[in-house]
C-alpha cells in the first residue's frame, strides 16, 4: 500500500510518498513559491541525488500536477502509474470543534472544513485548495484529512474558553483549539515508552520548538492545555509570530499608525517574534552567530524567548501537579542545546535537574536522549518528532476500518521494541 501525504501551505506544497508494507519512504519533496515568481520543485528519492526543477506554479492545482508528473517520470520518478497510490492524506491545520480525529473526506467533511477557514486564514484555504486539486486528479483514491487540532480536543472547558463574552464562543467558535497535535501526540507516546509507562499513566510537558512554537500539558496521556489558541498566533515567542501580548497594544498601534486589519495581521504573524526583536533574524542559528558577534538585540531575543518558555514550564507544572517528563522536540527543541540549557537553568525548585554534557551532546534527529540527572524528580528528554508516521498510520487505519479517537488509538511506535526507520 502506497500513501501520498500532502501538506499544502500558503505558498508551498510538501509531499511524501510512503510504502506501508515496506515501512519506507519512496520519495519526498516540495514545490516552493506557489503563486510567486521563481517557483521550483525539489524532489528527493531514496539513495539518489536531489532533483531540482525550476517551474512556476500559479495555483496549488498546478503544483500538485507537477508533483504527480515527477512521481511517474521515467528518469526521476518512483511509480509506473498513479494507480499505485492507494490513498492521499492531507494535513489540515484547523478542524474547529467538529473534528476530534482524522477522517475520510467526503463532500460534507470538505464543507465543514471550509466553514472554519476563517479561524485559520493563513492555513486552511491552501489546505482546501490542495484537497480539491488532489480530488480532481486522483478521483478514485480515498482522501483522508489529518487535523492539527484533533489531539487537543480533550481539553476541558476551563482550559479552552476565553474570558470574553460567552456569545463569541457560541456564535463564532472563539475558543482555544491548539495546534501541532500530531507532534505532541508522537513525543508524548514515545516519552511513555521511554519511561516504561502506559500513555494513560503519563503526565508531561511537551515543547514543540520550531519556527512555530507550542507547548502542551499532557495529563494521563491527554492534552489538557496548550499554548496556541484560536489561531497559531497565541503562545510562545516564535520565528515571526509575536505569541502572547497585551491585546491593547493592537488598539494602541491602530490609533498611532492607522493600521488596517490586514496590516496588523501581517505584522503580528510575519514581522514579529524573533524577527521583530532582532530586526534581521528569524532563524535561531543566525541569532546565535549574531550574539557571538556582540549583537545586543540578538541576545535580547534569545533571553526573551527562553524566559517565556521557562514560564510555560512553571505554569504547566502547576496545572499538572505531578510531572513525569519535560520533552523538547522539533527543529530548535531537538538541535539547539544552548536554548534548552537556558530554559532549564534555575528550575531546581521544581525538581528539574539536567546534565549539561548530555544536553550538549543531544543535538541529532535520530536519537532519543534523557538529559536530566539521575536525582532529578522530573525527567527531561529530547525526542525527535515524527509527525508523518502519525499521519500515515491514521490514513492506513481509516482505510482498514480500525481507527479510533487519538486518545484511544494504539500506534506502532508505542511498542517498547519500536525502532524508528530513517529515510534512506
Amino acid at each position: 500500500m502506497i500513501i501520498l501525504a500532502l501538506n499544502c501551505g500558503s505558498s508551498s506544497v510538501k509531499y511524501k510518498l510512503y510504502h506501508w508494507k515496506k515501512k519506507e519512504t519512496l520519495c519526498k519533496g516540495s514545490v516552493e513559491r506557489v503563486g510567486i515568481v521563481g517557483g521550483f520543485i525539489e524532489h528527493e528519492r531514496s539513495g539518489k541525488p536531489c532533483y531540482k526543477l525550476e517551474q512556476e506554479c500559479k495555483t496549488h492545482g498546478e503544483a500538485l500536477n507537477l508533483i504527480l508528473k515527477i512521481l511517474v517520470n521515467e528518469e526521476v520518478g518512483v511509480l509506473k502509474s498513479l494507480d499505485e497510490i492507494a490513498a492521499v492524506g492531507h494535513r489540515v491545520v484547523h478542524g474547529g470543534e467538529k473534528f476530534k480525529s482524522s477522517v475520510r473526506i467526503n463532500s460534507e467533511v470538505l464543507e465543514a472544513i471550509k466553514e472554519v477557514k476563517d479561524l485559520a486564514p493563513l492555513h486552511n484555504p491552501p489546505n482546501i485548495s490542495g484537497i480539491e486539486a488532489a480530488q480532481a486528479v486522483l478521483p478514485t483514491a480515498p482522501h483522508i484529512a489529518v487535523f492539527d487540532t484533533a489531539f487537543h480536543q480533550t481539553m476541558p472547558p476551563h482550559s479552552y474558553i476565553y474570558p470574553v463574552p460567552y456569545e463569541w464562543y457560541k456564535m463564532y467558535g472563539v475558543r482555544r483549539y491548539g495546534f501541532h497535535g500530531t507532534s505532541h501526540l508522537y513525543v508524548s507516546r514515545r516519552a511513555a515508552v521511554i519511561l516504561g509507562k502506559k500513555p494513560s499513566e503519563l503526565n508531561a510537558i511537551t515543547m514543540h520548538i520550531g519556527n512555530g512554537v507550542s507547548i502542551a500539558a499532557i495529563k494521563n496521556g491527554k492534552s489538557i492545555d496548550t499554548s496556541m489558541g484560536l489561531t497559531p498566533l497565541e503562545g510562545a515567542v516564535m520565528g515571526t509570530r509575536s505569541g502572547d501580548i497585551d491585546p491593547a497594544i493592537i488598539l494602541f498601534m491602530i490609533e498611532k499608525e492607522g493600521f488596517y486589519v490586514e496590516e496588523i495581521d501581517s505584522i503580528l504573524n510575519k514581522k514579529s517574534g524573533l524577527l521583530g526583536i532582532t530586526g534581521k533574524y528569524m532563524d535561531r542559528r543566525d541569532i546565535e552567530k549574531a550574539m557571538d558577534a556582540g549583537d545586543e538585540r540578538a541576545a535580547l531575543a534569545f533571553d526573551i524567548e527562553t524566559y517565556r518558555l521557562k514560564k510555560y514550564i512553571g505554569n504547566y507544572c502547576a496545572a499538572l501537579g505531578k510531572v513525569d517528563a519535560i520533552v523538547f522536540t522539533a527543529g530548535a527543541g531537538e538541535l539547539n542545546w544552548k536554548l534548552r540549557e537556558k530554559v532549564l537553568e534555575d528550575l531546581e525548585i521544581l525538581g528539574i535537574k539536567f546534565d549539561k554534557e548530555k544536553n550538549k551532546n543531544a543535538v541529532g534527529r535520530d536519537k532519543e536522549t534523557i538529559i536530566s540527572t539521575e536525582d532529578s524528580r522530573i525527567n527531561v528528554i529530547v525526542i525527535p518528532t515524527d509527525e508523518e508516521t502519525v499521519f500515515i498510520e491514521d490514513v492506513v487505519a481509516i482505510l482498514e476500518g480500525r481507527y479510533d479517537l487519538p486518545e484511544n488509538f494504539i500506534y506502532s511506535f508505542e511498542d517498547p521494541g519500536y525502532q524508528r526507520k530513517k529515510d534512506k
